[in-house]
């Protein structure tokens, strides 16, 4: 099952081989912190998908892994079986979603907001001292 890391600003979309496959992805997504609006955990995780796989594998409300796309744009998804999930908000990206199942997504969306936050509050404060204030 796929798994997120956080390492050197990043946050990292571990995928299994056969996630890899079925998504038509090589490698691991990696995505700057600064990027993510958000995190959260959802129960219902299937309810939260839209648009049409594209490429991808799946089998409804049993597996989902690869593109999503809708109207607008398109999300990652990596969804298996009933449990719960993370679903992180992305902006300024190819994708605006990262949706994948994990046993323990209040934890790890609560992890990502986190380091998110941390990330962003230290561009704020490297802009600011980069650029100090006029006389």
């Amino acid at each position: 099952m796929a798994r997120f890391d956080i390492a050197g600003g990043l946050l990292i979309l571990r995928l299994t081989p056969f996630e890899q496959i079925g998504g038509f992805v090589r490698g691991n997504a990696e995505v700057p912190l600064t990027a993510v609006r958000r995190a959260r955990a959802t129960d219902s995780p299937w309810d939260e998908l839209r648009g049409v796989r594209m490429p991808g594998t799946g089998r409804p409300r049993r597996k989902a892994v690869g593109s999503w796309r809708f109207p607008g744009g398109k999300d990652f998804v990596a969804l298996h079986g009933r449990g719960p999930a993370v679903i992180v908000e992305l902006a300024g990206l190819e994708y605006s979603r990262l949706l994948v199942s994990t046993e323990n997504a209040e934890e790890v969306a609560a992890q990502i907001d986190a380091a998110a936050e941390e990330s962003r509050a230290g561009d704020e404060t490297a802009f600011r001292s980069s650029h100090p204030a006029m006389p």
